[in-house]
């Protein structure tokens, strides 16, 4: 196996976005993509290496740039500043999801036709939210995402099959926004499936998650877990 990565730039509303493309220099043919979208830090080192372990078993990945010009931060003041003005106005967040998943479908090795992504946090959000375009994507996973639907905004037929990653003890996204979600999802007729994790809060894939006074803690367990639910999940529906 060789992995290889390049940057790939790409538009939408006059801003500039950085995302990052990885795949196997010595596998041969086209073959099913997985979106990676970050969590409120930006596209920074985690959300490369899960892309990175995509391309270990199999795929190739696109790690999606959501705040454009590549913008990473690091202290939770800069993180709002970035993450809330997409989160309080879910068009935009829409516009720019759906350039991402376009981007992707154009890089070569890319199987078009089996594209799939994976979110964190904020990420789990912005996929969600594509499915909910209507967007021919095959399967969306979200771990410990938020699950706010978004208000006053036309939703397509969700034709993706999604499956949620939650921590039961995530004081972001509690459970009853859980099942508020899975109203929704059954509502809309959706293949939907969900996983929680006992003793598990938000951020509990990351293991420099370590804030206790917002509930953002790494569980391994539960990571190790999510992985590879997320991993069976993607052999049954991109095969």
């Amino acid at each position: 196996m060789n992995i290889q990565s390049e940057k790939i730039s790409y538009q939408e509303g006059g801003v500039n976005f950085h995302g990052h493309y990885f795949w196997d220099d010595e596998a041969k043919g086209k073959r099913p993509c997985i979106l990676v979208v970050h969590d409120w830090a930006g596209c920074n080192d985690f959300a490369k290496n899960k892309a990175k372990e995509l391309v270990e078993m199999g795929y190739v990945s696109f790690a999606v740039d959501m705040y454009g010009e590549g913008k990473i931060v690091t202290n939770t003041e800069d993180k709002m500043a970035l993450m809330g003005p997409l989160k309080e106005n879910r068009p935009l967040l829409r516009k720019r999801i759906l350039a991402a998943f376009n981007t992707a479908k154009k890089l070569r090795g890319v199987d078009d036709q089996r594209i799939a992504g994976i979110g964190f946090c904020f990420g789990g959000l912005c996929l969600l939210d594509l499915a909910r375009t209507g967007a021919d994507i095959k399967a969306v996973v979200s771990f410990h995402g938020s699950l706010i639907p978004a208000e006053h905004l036309p939703n397509k037929k969700i034709t993706a099959q999604l499956l949620v990653l939650h921590g039961y003890d995530d004081p972001m996204v509690p459970p009853t926004q859980v099942i508020s979600f899975a109203d929704e999802m059954t509502k809309a007729e959706a293949q939907w499936q969900i996983n929680m994790y006992g003793h598990a809060k938000h951020g509990f894939m990351n293991p420099q998650a370590h804030d206790e006074k917002l509930g953002i803690i790494y569980n391994k367990n539960a990571a190790e877990r999510a992985w590879q639910a997320m991993g069976n999940f993607f052999v049954e529906v991109l095969k």
